[in-house]
């Protein structure tokens, strides 16, 4: 169980949370949701210990674990070592034993020593520690030939995905997870929910995937007026709670609002009168009846529109025969498809089998889309008439230039938009009043994909090519981007790891495993039915 106590924490004027007071307990998973810029991670930090707060107390237990955020802090040790270490008695033990056993000779206080070390690795069960670390990394996607490896060899993907292993390692009482999800493919975080719907101890996680906290949470810890707030259920349930109990509030003040006007009315009327007991009786009606000031909610949620200029003809996209490798690795083998207008595919797969590959293969041969340097090996990409093409890539570094404001750097994307078109645009991605003058050079990675947003809706673009589009989006832009690519009437071409993006927006799924990819015309539903049925 963890308990906070009248946890308040603040940065000058910005109060995140004010004297807090609630309690997590064992055998309840638990989301921690709110806005960027909220104080999910603060309070993950107050929770663990990390960082203390400025007023009030936290009480934990004795083993709680957290996913490391520093990629680099184990490059110097083997894979499978570093998630042993998320057993900080075992690993401590396992150590000092081997210390003993290098001396050249042992002496009877030694031999002692290693009898009280066997039996914490006992204890902790260290005999299979190796074996058990094995297991959450392929869960994990990490294969056995690099359970050996040292972490530097590691892309840094790999490493997050270690770094979730040694977390979850030791059957620890509480565990701390901050965006677990991040960097996950599909089928590692279907593991990683069923996995932790069976952890016994204490779950508190940070997440903006809502299928993902539906699937684990049993509650939900949402940051918001200045408080916390708890409830019972997953997201959905907390977002549906949340708006009832908020309507209620509001409905409830209106009623008190005009009970109070009746009651001053009387009191204007009748003060000077001979109803001096029932104006002072009027009066402290009114002094019960004041209304209760709601706090803000801190939650902005951004309006997408994507629209089309015209379009495109009925044949968008005829792929024939289109092959890439890297060296010996053979990503993409003569794959062949066509695309139709209107049609909205998804590309899934474990990481590392070639989806973005495919989207830099399918713009190759246009000059202000391909990526400098990047060839295909073999086929043809020919595009149908009048495609517009509008593409999101999933490494927007260097996309926005440097040495601009926001509103200017969007600007020389139609120079016939109005200034009151850009703001509006901007507006809508939350860049609003002066943030549209923000140099660009100092955006967050949110808020540079917001950017890259309003620029697409600026073009109007009939096909929309989204490489991982909601790294770095809270769950209200995931949640506006969603219904937006529902309703949106071009074509789309879309790498996610988002289960409910693509539930609820694809019409066609392309399959990646290996170099070979199976083109499913149907909803991802009818895919999961169809792969079911043929194991």
């Amino acid at each position: 169980m963890i308990s906070v106590s009248d946890v308040t924490m603040r940065y000058g004027a910005k109060v995140l949370f004010e004297e807090v007071t609630t309690t997590f307990s064992p055998g309840r998973r638990y989301g921690l949701t709110g806005p960027n810029g909220a104080g999910k991670s603060t309070f993950m930090k107050i929770l663990s210990g990390e960082l203390d707060p400025q007023k009030g107390t936290v009480v934990r237990p004795k083993k709680v674990s957290v996913l490391r955020q520093d990629q680099f802090a184990f490059d110097a040790f083997r894979v499978i070592d570093t998630v042993i270490m998320g057993n900080k008695p075992l690993w401590a033990a396992l150590e000092e034993r081997d210390e003993i056993y290098s001396k050249a000779e042992l002496t009877d206080d030694d031999g002692m020593r290693l009898a009280e070390l066997e039996g914490v690795v006992g204890e902790e069960d260290g005999y299979t520690a190796e074996s058990d670390a094995a297991v959450l990394l392929q869960g994990l996607d990490i294969p056995d030939e690099l359970h050996e490896r040292k972490m530097g060899e590691l892309q840094g993907g790999q490493k997050v995905r270690v770094l979730l292993a040694q977390a979850l390692f030791g059957k620890p009482q509480a565990l701390l997870l901050d965006e677990p999800t991040n960097y996950l493919d599909l089928d590692s975080i279907h593991w990683l929910q069923d996995f932790l719907t069976r952890f016994e101890g204490t779950l508190i996680t940070i997440s903006h995937d809502r299928h993902f906290l539906n699937s684990v949470c049993t509650h939900i810890a949402d940051i918001d007026y200045q408080t916390i707030i708890t409830y019972t259920g997953g997201y959905d349930d907390m977002v549906l709670a949340k708006t009832q109990i908020r309507s209620r509030l509001e409905a409830e003040n209106v009623q008190r609002e005009k009970k109070i006007a009746q009651l001053n009315e009387f009191i204007a009327r009748f003060s000077a009168g001979t109803r001096s007991s029932q104006v002072t009786s009027r009066k402290k009606e009114v002094e019960r009846l004041q209304t209760t000031e709601l706090a803000r909610s801190n939650i902005q949620r951004p309006y997408i529109r994507f629209d089309q200029n015209r379009p495109s003809g009925k044949y968008v996209a005829d792929i024939e025969g289109l092959r890439k490798s890297y060296d010996s690795l053979r990503v993409i083998d003569g794959f062949s498809a066509g695309v139709m207008r209107g049609e909205k595919i998804c590309l899934i797969g474990r990481n590392g089998q070639g989806k973005t590959t495919m989207l830099k293969s399918l713009l190759a041969n246009l000059p202000d889309q391909a990526e400098k340097g990047f060839t295909v090996d073999a086929g043809t990409v020919r595009w149908g008439h009048e495609v517009q093409i509008g593409y999101f890539p999933q490494d927007y570094t260097g996309v926005i230039e440097h040495g601009t404001t926001v509103a200017d750097w969007l600007r020389q994307f139609d120079a016939k938009a109005t200034t009151e078109d850009i703001r509006g645009i901007l507006g809508q991605m939350l860049f609003r009043g002066e943030e549209g003058m923000k140099p660009t050079a100092a955006l967050s990675g949110g808020e540079a994909a917001r950017l890259l947003f309003c620029k697409l809706m600026l073009l109007k673009p009939n096909l929309l090519i989204l490489d991982e589009p909601t790294n770095h989006l809270d769950l209200e832009a995931i949640n506006a981007l969603n219904i937006a690519l529902q309703r949106y009437e071009g074509t789309v071409l879309l790498v996610t790891h988002d289960h409910d993006l693509i539930d609820e927006v694809a019409t066609r799924i392309w399959h990646f495993e290996g170099s070979a990819i199976e083109d499913f015309k149907g909803p991802y539903e009818e895919y999961l039915q169809a792969a079911a049925a043929a194991r």
